[in-house]
């Protein structure tokens, strides 16, 4: 029976020795693998970075820039830390070894390099390669960009921190009603439609939706990644989500549907940022009473008669950007003391 061939990969061989790079691509191509060869560290990582690879095959002793100075420079950089890194070199000192591996390789050969051998590590290195982008593509797919980026530089842990940002909630109004009456099928449509486009408008000015439910969103402007004027940031998200929905109840009213209407509540100030749940389940988020606060705003949304309400930081963060309704002293719910509630205008109840 035929051995199974690897997945065909993208190779950087790296080495001084012209002899060595000509044999290692030799064996290398006749797996179906397309390599590339450079003569030292220094073009290596200017390769690197110009151009993608699945794999690099370093060797140590090199002038210009050896190969324990291209793993460090690997290490530094967040878009090439992952790419797995075999070792061949002609060293026999164990404390070289332990270095190649501290410093983020994935093997060690030592020359001359059995084909073999040299094949079962490429293959087992691509594998670990291409398990890593399947949970990198996970994350993109189930997380924002923000959050992955924070994973990828940071790394999972649970806990948070006290950061400065805004936060938004935002939900359909009379949902409950409008299930009622329409198909499941129509509903699960209209959810994301309404999502594609409240997601849109939050993304465009730096914010991060972390939570859907139902028919709500809560989104953050500020965290995990830090973001300038975010108050000014998130009610130009809320303006645009306004703008939004007018064309969009402009489609539903010409297909005989009635409007969607929503409510925004949205709070600024000092909140704790980070993951909660557990080691095998859990989820960006940010907890505090600004959160608090920008959820009682979004449910205050129904009795105001306004679709978005702000709190007194937001306002005076925003200065003049738009023009704001005080609507006095409010007594929400779950607040010990009344709070000063504005209303944004450009958006109908």
């Amino acid at each position: 029976m035929a051995e199974p061939q690897a997945m065909p990969a993208r190779l950087l061989v790296v080495d001084d020795s012209k002899v060595n790079r000509l044999l290692l691509t030799r064996g290398l191509e006749q797996h179906g693998h397309s390599v590339a060869c450079a003569e030292n560290g220094r073009i290596a990582l200017e390769m690197l970075r110009a151009d993608e690879f699945d794999l690099l095959l370093l060797d140590i002793e090199m002038p210009e820039m050896n190969g324990f100075q291209v793993l460090e420079q690997l290490t530094a950089d967040p878009r090439l830390r992952d790419l797995p890194v075999v070792v061949t070199s002609s060293l026999e000192g164990m404390e070289d070894v332990v270095r190649c591996i501290e410093l983020g390789a994935e093997d060690y050969l030592h020359k001359p390099v059995n084909a073999v051998l040299l094949k079962a590590r490429v293959d087992a290195s691509l594998e670990k390669k291409r398990l890593r982008d399947a949970q990198k593509e996970m994350v993109r797919r189930f997380a924002t960009s923000e959050v992955a980026q924070d994973l990828q530089q940071s790394g999972f842990a649970l806990g948070g921190r006290r950061v400065q940002g805004t936060v938004m909630f935002a939900d359909i109004r009379g949902f409950t009603s409008l299930v009622e009456s329409q198909p499941p099928e129509e509903t699960i449509e209209l959810l994301n439609t309404w999502y594609a486009l409240m997601f849109d408008a939050i993304n465009r000015q730096g914010g991060v939706v972390n939570q859907m439910i139902g028919d709500g969103l809560m989104a953050i402007f500020g965290a995990p990644l830090p973001l300038a004027d975010h108050a000014a940031a998130a009610v130009q998200a809320a303006q645009d989500m306004a703008q939004m929905l007018r064309s969009l109840n402009a489609e539903r009213g010409a297909a005989g549907k009635s409007d969607l209407r929503i409510g925004v509540g949205i709070a600024t100030g000092e909140m704790v940022a980070g993951y909660t749940g557990t080691q095998k389940r859990a989820t960006y988020t940010c907890i505090g009473d600004t959160v608090n606060l920008a959820a009682r705003l979004e449910a205050h949304t129904k009795e105001a008669g306004r679709m978005m309400l702000i709190d007194a930081a937001t306002c005076q963060a925003i200065g003049g950007l738009c023009e704001t309704e005080p609507l006095g002293a409010v007594k929400l719910r779950g607040k010990a003391a009344a709070v000063d509630v504005y209303a944004l205008k450009g958006g109908a109840a």
